[in-house]
């Protein structure tokens, strides 16, 4: 992967890049997130999805029950058995969502100019006139003038299929609009957003509660995407309700940034969340479209700079009906990857797109040719530099592993670890080489049973930018005897040559615990 690093400051030959690009093992050193539903939800499609890229698999729980979720989660674990590939899951909560009822689902035309009332009755048919929404308190929020949007998957800027509102007045508990530009919703729910206003709703709702202590319980989410994260008391109420969820509390908390809220308490909010997911679509209608990149930049660069993932949505939506993305939306997801962002994760796209897996496949490629030209020497010396000195221990571990890496031009950075921090540490430095996260299992009793720990931090590795999980065997401790340490070495250098990443007289750096000592080692490999 070292040898084809161009930069983009460098002149490029114009007829190397239309050179075919060399198929890897792994897609991209970027991590795809894909939304399961209706279409992608069989085995035969799931399948396609982790074979195309996807590492990590969201339940969007604004959509359909429990029960639906359960069938489709099954059928990803077929899938994974089927394709021998990991993959996380990552329950999204519904939140401080607002939406509009369409019970009869029938299609609704609305006119620019012609007046529709949104009501709380939920009762009510919604029609041409009336669209009901579940939330009693917008009347109270709003005032003339403020901007509405609702759509199925939200406003764009250029489908048909959502519309955007002005407030006109207010009677009661009602809120009188006038339609900006004329749509047909289609469907039994579309999202309500109301912009740059307060919903006095909370971000953790009771409907939540009560999915993630069931089904998340039941099957161990690895990842719990809080949306509408507004405060940092909002991860924090999250986190204290996951801890008393027995396994829940290895379960990482991505924040949800979706509007000028969530913006302002961005710093504090990156503090305590273990990653942030930029949700493009809710705060695309909140800013100025002059000021997304600037917050996208300044966004992914903290994150960066913190170690913790940052992901970012709402990059190929005209691949929910078509199989090509447009030419800026190809330009907007390599520029994400060169912003910074660890993954991209896929929406409506995959959802309840025509083309999946074509959307997977797509957006991994263009993943793929931005990490080649992605300037790491740049981005190294920012990061020592926002780092300082002294460093930690296992920062100077981790970054000096990288630079041995880079010098000696290694094929891959295998890195032994028991809580997977080492690995996400060298991953900060983002190597221009794999890194091979090699997790030991650990003994673990809660006094009735002894279980292993290890799954939970394979997996969550799976949305961190160039870190690609495998588990230990059990047998063998972290920072255990030369011996087992070689034998746990080898079967990592075999998974290595397996997949094409390791050939004959590469070299290869080992950061491994050895006694009390962390030590880096740069091993030349033989025929």
């Amino acid at each position: 992967m070292h040898s084809s690093h161009l930069l983009l400051e460098e002149p490029i030959r114009m007829v190397s890049i239309l050179e075919p690009s060399k198929a890897s093992f792994f897609p991209a050193m970027t991590k795809i997130v894909g939304t399961l539903g209706p279409k992608s939800r069989s085995v035969d499609v799931i399948s396609g999805c982790l074979k195309a890229g996807m590492s990590v698999a969201r339940f969007d729980f604004s959509w359909h029950d429990p029960e639906y979720h359960q069938e489709t989660l099954e059928n990803l674990k077929a899938a994974i058995k089927l394709t021998k590939k990991l993959c996380a899951v990552m329950l999204d909560t519904v939140g401080a969502e607002l939406q509009v009822v369409n019970k009869s689902e029938k299609a609704i035309s609305l006119e620019a100019d012609a007046t529709v009332v949104l009501t709380p009755d939920e009762g009510q048919e919604a029609s041409s006139n009336l669209l009901p929404i579940n939330f009693d308190g917008l009347s109270k929020a709003v005032t003339k003038g403020d901007t509405i949007f609702i759509g199925q998957y939200l406003f764009t800027g250029s489908e048909t299929t959502s519309v955007w509102l002005e407030v006109g007045e207010v009677q009661g508990n009602d809120v009188v609009c006038v339609i900006k530009n004329t749509a047909t919703l289609t469907g039994a729910l579309f999202t309500l957003h109301a912009s740059q206003i307060r919903i006095e709703l909370p971000t953790l709702s009771d409907k939540d509660k009560e999915v993630i202590s069931t089904w998340g319980v039941q099957n161990k989410i690895d990842f719990l995407s809080l949306s509408y994260t507004r405060h940092a008391e909002d991860v924090r109420h999250a986190r204290e309700f996951l801890s008393k969820l027995g396994d829940l509390s290895q379960t990482q908390i991505f924040a949800k940034i979706e509007n000028i809220e969530g913006l302002n308490h961005f710093d504090e909010i990156l503090q305590e969340a273990d990653g942030i997911i930029l949700s493009r679509g809710n705060l695309g209608i909140d800013l100025p479209p002059e000021k997304v990149f600037l917050f996208q930049k300044a966004a992914l660069y903290k994150c960066n700079m913190a170690g913790k993932p940052a992901v970012v949505t709402r990059v190929v939506d005209s691949m929910t009906d078509n199989l090509r993305p447009t030419r800026a939306e190809a330009t907007d997801v390599a520029n994400a990857v060169l912003d910074g962002s660890d993954a991209i994760l896929l929406g409506a796209e995959t959802l309840r797109g025509l083309y999946p897996i074509e959307t997977i496949s797509t957006v991994g490629r263009i993943c793929a040719e931005a990490d080649k030209v992605f300037n790491q020497d740049l981005y190294f010396k920012k990061t020592v530099k926002y780092v300082g000195e002294p460093m930690t221990h296992l920062e100077s571990i981790a970054s000096s592993a990288v630079r041995a890496a880079i010098k000696v031009k290694a094929s891959v950075i295998i890195c032994f670890t028991s809580s997977g921090r080492a690995a996400r540490l060298i991953a900060k430095y983002r190597p221009t080489m794999p890194v091979l996260s090699v997790v030991i299992p650990r003994l673990k009793s809660n006094q009735l049973k002894w279980s292993f720990s290890g799954a939970f931090e394979a997996r969550q590795s799976l949305i961190v930018r160039g870190l690609f999980p495998m588990l230990a065997d059990p047998r063998h401790a972290a920072e255990s005897t030369s011996a087992t340490n070689e034998s746990v070495l080898k079967v990592a250098l075999d998974y290595g040559k397996a997949s094409g990443i390791v050939k004959p007289h590469d070299r290869v750096v080992v950061c491994q615990k050895v006694g009390d000592a962390s030590v880096v080692k740069i091993i030349e490999l033989e025929d």
